[in-house]
């Protein structure tokens, strides 16, 4: 029989936040650990195939390889709502106009 150990896996929406603790079997991967919670369900359809996760905050490219170790936190990653860079860029011309620059 497999050893069992402990994981957290964590999806944060803009109005409601989930991190569920789990028990998986060694040699668990983290797309399995992604289907055990559940989680996925509470994402709009459209965002459910071609979800993106880390592991404490670093992107795992391939989901169903990358093995589980005890104590990790799976994080479900959701689109962003707008560009980063182009959110910055808005901030900063907007400081610039309030200035009078």
């Amino acid at each position: 029989m497999a050893e069992c150990f402990a994981i957290e896996v964590a999806l944060a929406l803009p109005e409601r936040q989930w991190l569920l603790s789990l028990q998986v079997e060694e040699g668990a991967t983290v797309e399995q650990a992604v289907l055990a919670s559940g989680l996925l369900e509470q994402l709009p359809p459209e965002q459910r195939e071609g979800y993106r996760v880390g592991i404490f905050g670093k992107l795992v490219v391939k989901p169903g390889e990358r093995r589980l170790a005890e104590g990790d936190r799976v994080e479900i990653y959701r689109p962003l709502l707008a560009d980063p860079k182009e959110s910055r860029k808005r901030r900063a011309e907007e400081a610039r106009l309030k200035a009078g620059l």
